[in-house]
């Protein structure tokens, strides 16, 4: 009898065996053309999708392709994010300009996936008015990229394979990581909350679990690779393990996880408020590798634009597990996301968010002004609120949102305390970047020999949402 385990088993290695006939076929294209192939990856949205980029970068240099960062080059994959309207109509600009690079280069291949690709509407405007692209697929078929790429040189016509759901984890094919001393790693896949304003469950499906002993093995792997520092990834982390045959709590995998020699630091993310359990912040609270940073995405203060929203918290809810939570973790980082301008949303509502704010005091907040998503039950919904009015009350929130998180970031000004040396500055080349624990940026002059390593840095100045700093003698 064949297992799901032995089906997903079974696919990995179906692919392994096409991405070795794709080497060789590309091998001698290479030949033909007396240069190398080249590969450009274009990545939008969540750090789910960054993952899931490096799964297919990995892919694509197995078989022999090149990463560059120009866009002419022999293969393009841009993988979207459908969370927000102008995230869509930015995909559609840019597959605009693609065409004068196949123009010029009719061998070029140009392949989209990812959450935008989940919507009808969308793949029938690509196969309408963008017929230079020459490959689509969804979030849920990832793995099949070497498959679908030899599909598309085996016929003339634009390849399609859109799964609406799926059950699979196809485990143990390449990923190239962007950093080699840390990486994300998936734990789950999909999302069952379907709130009133969100694309995400439509788009990357129902929850499904990877089982305990694959994670633990990749990161064993990755440990062993150089990797000091982990990001467990899942759209909703604290429901993991409830679908599996043998149920196990995020807060077990973590203790599993820790348990990992080698490991330095665990981060996870995203924590959905109605889940986080007393069990997992006892968890974080006796852990020696999990960061002082939770990530705890509010919404919004008022109960009921949250029961609008479909969140199944309350506002005291929501206040009540932040005081456990710090009680727990006195030294705990919170960072969250608002949405304003919700459709139900009144300037009394508005208001009970801002006294969240000022309660909870976070260390920073990622603020957005509601973006309609067709085919969500929000989508429908009345506004109590002008334009003019929700962009006022965003930039109140904004305001303080920003001058709480100065003074709760500078709290540690003057203290020396670990950093993991990140790479070097973007804005001066002279200095590093390290991260905190609580994950706030510190920058510092340092050699770039220390870059993956940890260091002890002192807290030399407290720039609002970084600091400035010098390594500890």
């Amino acid at each position: 009898m064949r297992t799901e385990q032995n089906i997903n088993e079974l696919e990995a290695q179906k692919q392994r065996e096409i991405m070795e006939r794709l080497k060789v076929r590309l091998a001698d294209r290479e030949k033909e053309l007396g240069r190398p192939l080249t590969y450009c990856s274009i990545c939008f949205g969540c750090q789910m999708n960054a993952k899931d980029s490096e799964k297919l970068e990995g892919i694509l240099e197995t078989i022999g392709y090149i990463k560059t960062e120009d866009e002419d080059a022999d293969f393009l994959i841009m993988n979207t994010c459908t969370v927000r309207e102008n995230a869509n109509l930015r995909v559609y600009g840019r597959l605009g300009q693609l065409k004068k690079y196949k123009q010029k280069n009719p061998d070029m291949l140009i392949a989209v996936c990812g959450c935008m690709m989940q919507e009808d509407l969308v793949v029938e405007k690509i196969k309408k008015s963008y017929r230079h692209v020459d490959i689509i697929f969804g979030t849920h078929n990832v793995f099949k990229l070497a498959e679908l790429i030899e599909n598309k040189l085996n016929s003339k016509g634009m390849v399609i394979d859109i799964w609406e759901d799926t059950t699979e984890i196809v485990e143990d094919l390449p990923s190239d990581r962007k950093y080699d001393f840390k990486c994300g790693v998936n734990i789950m896949f999909g999302c069952n909350n379907f709130c009133s304003y969100c694309i995400v469950p439509y788009v990357r499906g129902r929850e499904r679990s990877r089982r305990p002993e694959d994670i633990i093995a990749e990161i064993r792997k990755l440990v062993a690779d150089g990797v000091v520092e982990v990001m467990l990834l899942g759209q909703n982390v604290n429901s993991y393990g409830k679908n599996l045959e043998e149920p196990i709590t995020f807060g077990e995998l973590l203790e599993q996880v820790e348990q990992i020699e080698g490991l330095k630091r665990i981060r996870f993310m995203t924590s959905h408020p109605k889940d986080l359990s007393d069990e997992l912040i006892a968890v974080m609270a006796k852990s020696q590798k999990i960061c002082k940073h939770l990530h705890l995405p509010m919404q919004s203060g008022s109960t009921k634009v949250l029961m609008d929203m479909n969140r199944r918290y309350t506002k005291e809810d929501y206040l009540t597990l932040v005081e456990k939570i710090k009680h727990a973790v006195p030294d705990i980082s919170l960072t969250t996301d608002i949405i304003v301008g919700f459709p139900t949303e009144t300037e009394a509502d508005f208001e009970e968010t801002l006294d969240v704010v000022r309660k909870v005091r976070f260390d920073s907040a990622f603020t957005f002004i509601y973006s309609k998503r067709t085919g969500t039950p929000a989508a429908t919904m009345k506004f109590q609120a002008t334009e003019e009015e929700i962009k006022s009350r965003f930039d109140r929130l904004l305001k303080e949102v920003q001058e709480i998180a100065k003074e709760t970031c500078g709290k540690d000004e003057g203290k020396t305390l670990e950093v993991l040396v990140e790479g070097v500055d973007e804005q001066d080349e002279h200095l590093l970047t390290g991260r905190l624990s609580n994950n706030l940026l510190v920058h510092f002059p340092g050699g770039r020999d220390l870059i993956g390593t940890f260091q002890d840095v002192k807290l030399v100045q407290a720039k609002g949402f970084y600091y400035l700093g010098e390594l500890s003698s």
